[in-house]
């Protein structure tokens, strides 16, 4: 079984390969590791600006929670000096969290991260740091960070 899913992998990596796009184009999901803890999308507008998603939980804090945000990030590609693409990347968006037997809460959210663009592989790894302003029901700051992985498609 675990030989026949390992090439169903190879076959349909292969065959996808004309519908892969470079890092900073197109349409990328992946997975986030931290807090929260889940799936992650990106999409690029143009250059410098993407889209970016997340549809995570959060095991770490005493009520743990369901939470979606989006983000409005700007990608500065020259603030790492490097043969390497490694863009810094910042904006803000906003996140709405569900915890179980309690109000839906509402955040403002500031994105700081970094990003590494393989230049062989249609992949991105990036580490970010957030910190998020909860609005309702109540007032407070959290400060998220995780790292993840994209893959990115055409």
């Amino acid at each position: 079984m675990k030989k026949a899913a390992l090439v169903l992998l190879v076959i349909l990596l292969t065959g996808s390969m004309n519908y892969i796009s470079a890092q900073d184009s197109g349409f990328g999901a992946g997975i986030i590791l931290g807090e929260p803890t889940g799936l992650s999308a990106k999409y690029w507008l143009d250059d410098d600006n993407a889209l970016d998603f997340g549809l995570a939980y959060s095991f770490i804090r005493k009520n743990s929670a369901f939470s979606i945000h989006a983000d409005y990030l700007y990608h500065a590609f020259d603030l790492i000096e490097s043969k390497l693409r490694i863009p810094v990347y910042y904006g803000f968006g906003a996140r709405i969290r569900v915890i179980k037997n309690e109000d839906t809460g509402l955040g403002a959210r500031g994105v700081l991260g970094v990003a590494w663009l393989n230049d062989d592989v249609p992949i991105d790894v990036f580490l970010e740091v957030v910190p998020v302003f909860n609005l309702f029901p109540a007032t407070s700051l959290n400060l998220d960070a995780a790292i993840g992985v994209r893959y990115f498609f055409k």
